[in-house]
């Protein structure tokens, strides 16, 4: 049985979330899918070790742009026939739309299962697809994603950079997709403050490699703290994944770093500044920390400016059980 997955949501962070679905429906049908993601997922950098997953494949459309061979009605056509070479014998489509579904027919696939048709509107990520598995496979699954390494990667990489193990290993994901959800530096120096009074620690600093980013982690290299920081902003995803693994705990922005140490197994603290709460909590390791002052976060609530660093670092005790 050949099985075709369509998740064309964007960026790493909605990819990670709908591992568990897509892992599900392999283990039910008792057999590896094949994947159908945007390449801003990145996913060929921390899948290629997912026993099942068994192809990916890249959907080239850029809706802004209104580029690619997959853009606009040629774009239909362009894809079924791609679609149509492996034979694909079930699609399960993460999403409502009939664009998908017509490509699904004119690929000739017999057995269709998607969301209801036109309902995008107010869907909830993970309960749209907790629904539509239990609905069409009869299974329950647990938001809990996970990513595997490799053994031997995640000991280079500890030999490589010399990660101690009497020492505090953090991951700080200090970036973001947009300037309201990047916690400003100070408040990073501010925490790296408490850290370094208490304990023995290295910072593992990863952002973008953007110029608003690349300032952040400057203002980072010019404190104090310079000589216990290392920088693996440049490093492709699939280098930075054994490093993360090896770290203790994570302090991150909303940011796909926080959604990668988290499936990584690492208790992840996620800066709630600008973001629906869920992105910060559907995983059973994820630790939110909302801005000072507030009960909810979503979009708009604009809160960068209100997480207190101290309240970080007393998370970080309470989950090391360093008190």
């Amino acid at each position: 049985m050949k099985v075709l997955v369509v998740q064309n949501r964007m960026g790493i962070g909605d990819m990670v979330i709908f591992l568990p679905y897509i892992e599900a429906i392999s283990k039910i049908l008792n057999t590896p899918v094949s994947l159908l993601v945007k390449e801003n997922t990145k996913c060929l950098e921390y899948l290629s070790e997912n026993s099942h997953i068994e192809n990916i494949i890249i959907l080239d459309r850029n809706d802004k742009e209104k580029t690619g061979k997959h853009y606009g009605l040629k774009g239909i056509f362009n894809l079924a026939r791609e679609i149509e070479k492996y034979n694909f014998d079930k699609i399960f489509i993460f999403n409502s739309s009939f664009r998908y579904r017509m490509i699904a027919v004119l690929a000739k696939i017999k057995k269709i299962y998607q969301y209801k048709l036109f309902s995008k509107k107010n869907q909830n990520i993970i309960e749209t697809a907790k629904i539509f598995l239990k609905k069409n496979l009869k299974v329950d699954v647990e938001s809990n994603p996970k990513i595997s390494i490799n053994s031997q990667k995640i000991l280079d990489a500890k030999n490589k950079y010399q990660i101690i193990d009497s020492e505090i290993n953090i991951l700080l994901g200090i970036g973001g997709s947009g300037p309201t959800k990047r916690v400003a530096p100070e408040k990073f120096i501010e925490l790296m403050n408490f850290c370094s009074n208490k304990f023995k620690c290295k910072f593992f600093l990863a952002a973008g490699s953007n110029e608003a980013e690349e300032k952040i982690i400057n203002k980072i290299l010019n404190s104090k703290h310079k000589d216990k920081c290392i920088v693996i902003n440049k490093l492709k995803i699939s280098e930075t994944l054994p490093i993360i693994k090896n770290c203790n705990i994570s302090v991150c922005n909303d940011t796909s770093f926080s959604h990668l140490s988290a499936a990584l197994g690492l208790e992840t603290i996620v800066l709630m500044t600008d973001t629906p709460l869920l992105y910060g909590s559907y995983s059973p390791r994820m630790h939110p920390i909302l801005p000072d002052g507030e009960k909810i976060v979503t979009h708009d609530t604009l809160g960068k400016d209100k997480i207190n660093p101290e309240k970080i670092f007393n998370k970080i005790k309470n989950i090391l059980k360093l008190n």
